[in-house]
């Protein structure tokens, strides 16, 4: 089945529960300001500096004036220079520390509130396509309903599927009609109102959908999963199984369709009990041991089994019976019952490959490492071979590209009847082992013949990552290392052993503009997908179609290449639009019909968007290139239609070339309205080189997704937003990134600060920096290193001591013992004593992300207050890494609106005055240094010496300003820009 769904990013924004009150505010401590965004380096010239300094000064009196008018009820007088209004919201700071969910303010909620639009599903012949209807935000009630934390899956008993599953709430066909637009709506019915609708599956001749539904009971707990199936033609849907007593296990696998009449489904065996019960007492008490010596080193996974009863209770909720049930009733029981983990029918309905894993189980790693089980079976459930039995995995290495002992990856070739294939590694899985070839593919079919032993496919150098499939003269097989960054496609003729392997390319995962792009695919009869075969009349050459996001220097222009595979040749037959829209190819429209696909009856799906208009889909048909329209979905936000956007450029002192997407309200003139108050928002990254790091990424094109937890919320409250702003941490050679961590995130962030300054659109002492999970870490360590950029910080679901994950985190697979120095420089933690900036601390209290656990936020809150910071820490009940109830991310965006309305919108006022006040002073001190500068250097000496007044570090030479902070008997001077 294809599904289509837009991908927007989401900046995570979240939070709730206050812990305690925050210490009273005087004033900001730390601030730098830049008047007019101008900057001179070496203004020895008094004719050029007078000019700029009354320019300066005068721009002081207007900022002053400009803040002093904040109107507390939003009405009237605006914000910053008349462009931001203080918070609507009427909660009071009572209710601020008094531990109840709050609305943001109406601006914000009603983007949050608006519907969302369906996601789409065409079918198999692509002669049909339903809108999946899916709700806006769950209740926090669905949220605080039991679930078991078991083996690294978080599982909902009651249904007996994983829990926090969304859904959708209705299913809509539509006909795709001959010209390309849809015919009416036809609504699947039958099943009871308010069904929570899952694991929607079209049949293979695309006549039925299969589904499964569940609803809410009166003790509002969700019933067990039930498996509807629906006519397509008339819409109505039916339970699959005749009997209401038949649930679906839906903790690994749910249901697949073996044909068009079949389904094999994962059932709760019906000679289940009841579940074991926790004994009062233990028998003894928990004991893990290592006398063996063995070398263990894992990350901080989460959600263990912790005991015996953690083991039961797991076996209990994911034991499975399979059953085979068709359309007309008929039901069969295949296999015993076990924790089966997938089925996966053969290419000809034949077989089926199905895994399970068995004890015994781990206390320190999830079920994903647990022993496995590989077997072969026919269709109707006759047991015909082992494939493997893998043991316990604890001890798979941390390094990147290390994977678990013995095959893997094993699936069905996709243009073979039964043909299975796999690999297999030769350095043990160790990554820091040093061997060739590194991975063997095999394949062998799936009942070989006595002696048969399975061939070999193709050996590799790198880590093996994947085959594209296309006939026994073509497939693909791809291969990376993450050390190096390099990835490489190799072609091979998996019929023709007499036909050598070769490269087609081989290049660096990081260099986006020497992306080729991927092969799109047709789909079979049997519902596989190969590579898609491009025939030109007269022309025999074997082409394939490449699909790329063509990454460019001005940002990313997607292109559809005719690829000819012999010589490597291409030419491209359709581009996306790149002076206002955004184009992609999603899918291949004319592959449901047999024999060779012509370049003359190409045709395509594709999406297309701009800044301000949201996201529709189009048919495309060749050779004219004619697109026909097939959605229209309303503006989700139609208030902040008009946004602005823009791709900006600029550059670290290192030299690194920096990106990031700048955004401004509607209607907002900066000529008229002057700099806005302005909140970045990131996420760092490591790369392996300056230039694949200075590479651009995204368009200035592509709409803007606002999720539920976007910083691009505040557009609404009249914020300057930098969206992502490059912040690469380097290391080039044999260099590692992380040991330079905290100087070129602080750099990156300089860079950006002084980008948005000198486009006179943000204003100094008025810019905030927020992140989620390792944006928050950065946040912190800006907040800790970086102090003179940013007057408040938003942390989110961040970890903040890195002792606390020794064995790796993010990409370092270093452990603590390795790289101790580093380790401890880029824990924000060991720097809490630096911290004197607002800081507002976000976590979910049911945290189940590696390395990110809810006491990291405990801790570092503690460690701050504990050294007088300004701080408050936020934690949501039943929330996890990501926020997904209403209450907590309402919340949260309240929590959020108010730290920026307080910290970041109001705090210009007390150091703007304090600026004015002294103001006349400051012109006179830089003068004075003028005179003496020119003095000693006739006109062409050295700069302006720096000096303090007030409290203020100002330095003439740039116009920047910081603020002197004492601390016991020292004073200490902060860095400018």
């Amino acid at each position: 089945m294809m599904r289509l769904y837009k991908v927007y990013h989401r900046l995570s924004i979240l939070s709730l529960l206050p812990l305690s009150p925050s210490p009273p505010f005087s004033s900001l401590k730390l601030c730098r300001f830049t008047p007019g965004g101008l900057r001179t380096h070496h203004s020895t010239n008094s004719a050029r500096l007078r000019p700029i300094m009354t320019a300066a000064t005068s721009r002081l009196g207007n900022l002053v004036s400009g803040t002093s008018f904040l109107a507390e009820d939003g009405g009237g007088g605006g914000g910053f220079n008349g462009s931001v209004n203080s918070s609507t919201n009427t909660a009071t700071e009572d209710d601020a520390l008094g531990g109840k969910y709050q609305l943001p303010p109406a601006e914000i909620k009603d983007i949050v509130d608006a519907p969302p639009v369906p996601a789409l599903s065409f079918s198999p012949q692509r002669d049909k396509i339903l809108f999946l209807k899916r709700r806006s935000l769950p209740p926090l009630t669905e949220l605080a309903k039991p679930e078991e934390k078991l083996a690294g899956m978080r599982i909902d008993g009651k249904c007996n599927t994983r829990s926090r599953m969304s859904f959708y709430t209705g299913i809509g066909i539509h006909q795709l009609l001959p010209d390309g637009t849809l015919g009416p709506e036809k609504v699947v019915h039958g099943f009871p109102d308010g069904a929570k609708i899952n694991f929607v599956t079209w049949s293979p001749d695309g006549r039925h959908l299969s589904f499964s539904i569940r609803v809410d009971e009166e003790d509002n707990s969700s019933s067990k999963l039930s498996v509807w199936v629906a006519d397509v033609e008339t819409g109505k849907a039916n339970p699959l199984f005749k009997s209401p007593d038949v649930y679906l296990n839906a903790v690994f696998d749910n249901f697949v369709w073996l044909d068009n009449s079949s389904v094999l489904v994962c059932t709760i065996p019906s000679s289940r009990e009841d579940p074991p019960k926790k004994p009062l007492v233990p028998s003894g008490p928990k004991i893990q041991s290592n006398e063996t010596r063995n070398v263990v080193q894992v990350r901080t996974f989460q959600d263990l089994l912790k005991d015996e009863y953690d083991e039961d209770l797991f076996d209990y909720y994911a034991t499975s019976q399979l059953v085979l049930v068709s359309l007309d009733g008929t039901v069969k029981e295949i296999g015993p019952p076990a924790v089966y983990t997938s089925m996966d029918p053969s290419p000809d309905q034949k077989y089926l490959l199905i895994s399970s894993i068995h004890r015994p189980y781990s206390f320190i790693v999830p079920c994903g490492r647990f022993p496995k089980k590989v077997e072969l079976w026919t269709t109707d459930g006759k047991f015909v071979r082992e494939l493997c039995d893998l043991p316990l995995a604890e001890d798979i290495p941390i390094a990147f590209n290390s994977v678990r002992k013995g095959m893997r990856s094993i699936n069905w070739r996709a243009d073979k009847p039964s043909t299975l294939y796999w690999a297999e590694t030769q350095d043990e899985g160790d990554a820091k082992v040093e061997v060739s070839p590194r991975d063997i593919i095999y394949t062998q079919p799936a009942e070989p013949l006595e002696g048969e032993q399975p061939e070999i496919l193709h050996k590799l150098d790198l880590r093996y990552g994947g085959i594209s499939w296309c006939d026994d003269s073509l497939a693909l097989v791809y291969e990376s290392w993450y050390k190096t960054r390099r990835i490489r496609t190799w072609v091979i003729s998996p019929g023709s052993k007499d036909v050598s392997p070769r490269v087609l390319f081989d290049r660096s995962s990081e260099d986006v503009y020497s992306d080729p792009g991927s092969p799109m695919m047709r789909r079979t009869p049997s519902g596989t997908y190969v590579i898609a075969k491009i025939k030109k009349e007269n022309d025999e050459g074997t082409y394939v179609l490449l699909n790329g996001s063509g990454a460019t220097p001005e940002g990313n222009i997607p292109f559809l290449d005719l690829f000819d595979i012999n010589t490597s040749s291409k030419e491209r037959i359709w581009q996306s639009d790149k002076e206002k829209y955004f184009e992609t190819v999603v899918a291949l429209m004319s592959d449901y019909e047999e024999g060779d696909l012509y370049l003359d009856q190409l045709k395509l799906l594709t999406s297309k968007e701009s800044k301000t208009e949201n996201t529709q889909y189009y048919i495309q048909s060749w050779p004219d290139q004619k697109a026909c329209q097939i959605t229209n979905f309303p503006h989700p936000y139609p208030q902040l239609a008009s946004l602005q956007k823009e791709m900006i450029r600029y550059q670290r002192k290192d030299g690194v070339q920096l990106t990031a997407t700048l955004y401004l309200p509607p209607g907002y003139d900066p000529s008229k309205d002057g700099p806005l108050p302005c909140l970045v928002w990131s996420y760092p990254g490591e790369f392996k080189s300056k230039d694949a790091a200075g590479q651009v990424r995204g368009s200035p094109n592509e709409f803007a997704g606002i999720g539920p937890t976007s910083a691009l919320l505040w557009l609404a409250r009249r914020f300057a937003i930098l969206s992502g702003p490059t912040i690469p941490i380097i290391g080039e050679g044999d260099e590692e990134a992380n040991d330079r961590y905290v100087e070129q995130l602080v750099a990156s962030a300089e860079a950006a600060i002084e980008a948005v300054i000198q486009r006179g659109v943000a204003c100094p002492g008025k810019i905030a920096v927020g992140g989620h999970s390792y944006g928050a870490f950065m946040t912190a360590n800006l907040l800790a290193h970086a102090p003179h950029l940013f007057c408040c910080g938003i942390a989110r679901s961040g970890a903040y001591n890195r002792t606390l994950t020794p064995f790796g985190f993010q990409n370092e697979d270093r452990t603590l013992w390795e790289a101790t120095s580093t380790y401890v420089e880029m824990s924000p933690f060991i720097s809490a004593n630096k911290i004197k900036k607002p800081i507002l601390i976000v976590h979910g209290e049911e945290d189940n992300n590696p390395g990110t656990l809810t006491m990291q936020s405990d801790r570092f809150f503690n460690a701050l207050k504990g050294h007088g910071a300004l701080c408050r820490l936020v934690i949501l009940p039943f929330e996890s890494h990501g926020y997904a109830a209403r209450e907590s991310i309402m919340h949260v965006l309240w929590e959020t609106d108010r730290w920026l309305q307080k910290y970041c919108v109001s705090s210009i006022s007390d150091v703007s005055a304090e600026l004015d006040a002294c103001k006349d002073d400051v012109s006179k001190r830089v003068r004075d240094s003028e005179n003496k500068a020119v003095a000693a250097g006739g006109g062409g000496g050295p700069e302006m010496a720096d000096f303090e007044l007030e409290g203020f570090h100002f330095k003439p030479g740039s116009l920047l300003w910081t603020r002197k902070e004492k601390t016991g008997h020292e004073a200490r001077r902060l860095k400018s820009l």
